[in-house]
């Protein structure tokens, strides 16, 4: 057993009021430079749809995430090494700025200076890439803008596989919320694809981050991760990430989308896992038995040899003591309503959903049935508007069995909690049903509705782990502020960019602290930079 800790998030989807708000400050937070234009590292999407970049989930397209080969082994879908080698300079599994969509803002001058006339001014959309008008056509919440329109709802990955089983009627299709941040997961394709080492995964605390130093700019990662929450700073050269906001939970504090969530639809806190185990669960034959299979890598924290593998390991007693308080932890192996965002891709997530009930009980109220009451609610789970076999083709990788049980608890509980309120008999036959007892149902409730900041939050204060030399303050992930490794300056308002390489000079030393920018070459000549100065080491030059 080698036990290691992992910083894991849950969201309840039954809260989440698509105001965007996580969205926005991420974007403050960290992806107001140049270059990010087009990056959002948090996003909210509604669903049924799309999603973001367009079509993301497809990966049979993308070629994102892992997949089993002939003998049974773990492989990256986008190909082995030869295969990541020859595409090096043309990587056709990548998505377009269309995919994404062309950052816009609007000619406001226009409003601003325009002459009096008879005419309403207007302020046309320009392009933040190149400043020229451009028409908007797509973006990060487009399906949210359109509200579910037919002709983009048909389109949803997910959705295609069942169409015969969903009616795409504008007036049917029910929607819900799914915020998307990255998965930081146990077995990360995007670490696996890079050639050049640059993302890495902490061993303190399991999140994912980009090397600013390392990355030379390949891109693999942008193909190889399946979630799409890879991005390339064209202005830098470099990919960048999610961060999971780790200087702040450095300091013991929630990520900025937990600490300005609206809707109070986020919990943070520490999982202990077997990484030993992890390789196994997510090369298991039948996808519908990746779930199980993740849950089965994860330890409890009350059982004292789990607590003494970890303590060998390295992990503080206080990260101990924070997982056995963990909201996560209940979330996703006690109460088991949470569940992971598309297993099938074989990453291990560690981002996962409690999946939203609310429709039930909306339909059943407004077909004059009793929508709290026990007995049609659990009958009318199974047809949901947005049926099962869709959570499913979200949270499970088909399999229904989990969503069902998870909706059923939730479903318990509410059904419980109104006999508790509204003082009536309690009925032990509603958590029994579940596979609860009441004070299970009861510690469910706070924790979903009534849960204080401390209690949604668990997250011990920062140790540097022995696995590595020098721990995370000596490797860093390079964007923690101006003049830091990795960075480049700031222009005056506060935007990171580096000079590039103009094409008419190949030669020219580039502005990437020693390295050659291969984006601005115009393939004449060597680029200084491109190979090692042998000269630097003694050796003349041939």
């Amino acid at each position: 057993m080698r036990v290691l800790s992992q910083v894991a998030m849950v969201m309840n989807l039954d809260k989440c009021i698509g105001c965007h708000t996580c969205s926005v400050t991420c974007k403050q937070t960290w992806t107001n430079r140049t270059g990010t234009e087009y990056a959002w590292f948090n996003n909210v999407e509604t669903r049924p749809g799309q999603g973001y970049p367009r079509g993301h989930e497809d990966q049979d397209r993308w070629k994102g995430g892992w997949r089993l080969d002939g003998r049974g082994r773990l492989v990256p879908r986008s190909g082995g090494r030869a295969r990541r080698l020859a595409r090096l300079f043309a990587n056709p599994e990548l998505p377009s700025l269309k995919d994404y969509y062309e950052p816009w803002t609007y000619d406001y001058d226009t409003l601003i200076s325009a002459p009096l006339g008879d005419d309403l001014p207007t302020a046309r959309p320009r392009s933040l890439i190149d400043g020229r008008p451009t028409d908007v056509t797509w973006g990060p919440n487009w399906d949210d803008d359109l509200g579910g329109g037919p002709e983009h709802l048909s389109a949803d990955p997910v959705l295609k596989s069942m169409n015969e089983r969903v009616r795409l009627e504008y007036e049917q299709a029910f929607m819900f919320h799914l915020p998307r941040i990255c998965e930081h997961c146990l077995n990360p394709s995007c670490v696996a694809v890079c050639p050049s080492g640059a993302l890495y995964k902490r061993i303190e605390d399991g999140i994912v981050l980009v090397d600013q130093d390392r990355c030379r700019g390949w891109r693999m990662c942008v193909s190889g991760c399946p979630y799409k929450k890879v991005y390339f700073n064209h202005s830098t050269g470099k990919a960048e990430k999610c961060t999971f906001c780790y200087p702040r939970i450095e300091a013991g504090e929630p990520t900025v989308c937990s600490e300005t969530c609206v809707g109070r639809l986020r919990y943070l806190g520490v999982m202990l896992y077997d990484a030993d185990k992890v390789g196994e669960a997510a090369s298991v034959a039948d996808e519908k038995d990746l779930y199980e299979a993740q849950l089965g890598c994860f330890l409890d924290p009350h059982d004292p040899e789990v607590v003494r593998a970890a303590e060998d390991s390295g992990i503080p007693h206080d990260w101990i003591t924070a997982a056995r308080r963990s909201p996560v932890r209940d979330l996703i192996t006690t109460y088991r309503i949470a569940l992971p965002l598309h297993p099938e891709y074989r990453t291990m997530p560690m981002v996962w959903y409690v999946p939203p009930l609310s429709p039930v009980v909306d339909a059943l109220t407004r077909s004059g049935h009793d929508g709290e009451h026990p007995a049609p609610l659990f009958g009318a789970i199974d047809a949901l508007r947005i049926p099962l076999e869709y959570l499913a083709g979200l949270f499970t990788a088909g399999d229904t069995a989990p969503v069902e049980a998870a909706l059923c608890r939730l479903a318990a509980m509410r059904a419980h909690m109104r006999r508790v309120n509204l003082g009536e008999d309690r009925d032990p036959a509603i958590a029994r049903g579940v596979g609860m007892d009441e004070r299970g149902l009861e510690a469910m409730y706070r924790l979903l509705a009534l849960a204080k900041y401390e209690e949604r939050y668990v997250i011990p204060t920062t140790y540097v782990a022995d696995g590595g030399a020098g721990g995370p303050h000596e490797s860093g992930c390079s964007l923690e502020g101006d003049g830091g490794p990795g960075m480049y300056g700031t222009d005056g308002a506060g935007a990171f960019h580096a000079s590039p390489v103009p094409a008419a000079a190949p030669a020219e030393r580039s502005a990437l602290r020693g390295r050659v920018n291969l984006l601005n070459w115009n393939g004449r000549g060597r680029p200084r930079g491109l190979f090692p100065d042998r000269s630097a080491t003694g050796s003349a030059e041939g």
